[in-house]
């Protein structure tokens, strides 16, 4: 049993693909997985999720096979079939981030690169607990539940800036 297990936290694999990611990031990206895990309430402790770090030219090619928009991203989220694996985990299902993306946004918008990472993560996440924002109202609820992690997380009000999903 993994300490996430223990603590009611899915295990989070973490996989760098392209080189520009530093060491720093998955520290961050499990920070802000944990934190968001753990302010749904649920015990998740027999789930796992995939974490891709990777390039604008991977994302690409993913958000074009799967959103069938030809363009990079910043993230993207794919939650899982259900279904529980031999070993009696369940795959809540993957997250890729985008470093470039990332970066220029993080730039753009005045933000710490480490700041913006956590929210993408927690995004992605949310979007794997079935969260969403196609109406305002969804909009609403998943942004403020955005706000909250973040806040525990030290991270300032995100949406006072443009921001995920354009």
């Amino acid at each position: 049993m993994s300490a996430e297990s223990a603590m009611g936290l899915p295990a989070i694999d973490v996989v760098v693909e392209a080189g520009a990611w530093d060491a720093a990031a998955g520290q961050v990206a499990r920070r802000a997985l944990s934190a968001a895990a753990t302010a749904l309430g649920a015990d998740l402790g027999n789930h796992t999720l995939a974490l891709l770090l990777t390039d604008d030219a991977a994302i690409r090619r993913l958000n074009a096979q799967w959103r069938g928009l030809d363009k990079p991203t910043n993230v993207l989220s794919f939650p899982a079939a259900a279904r529980i694996t031999p070993d009696g985990t369940r795959s809540l299902g993957d997250i890729a981030i985008a470093y470039e993306t990332t970066a220029r946004e993080a730039r753009a918008e005045g933000k710490a690169f480490a700041e913006h990472l956590a929210h993408l993560c927690v995004h992605g996440f949310l979007h794997l607990m079935d969260y969403d924002h196609d109406t305002d109202a969804q909009a609403e609820i998943m942004e403020n539940l955005e706000r909250v992690i973040l806040r525990r997380l030290g991270v300032a009000d995100t949406y006072l800036t443009p921001q995920i999903g354009a």
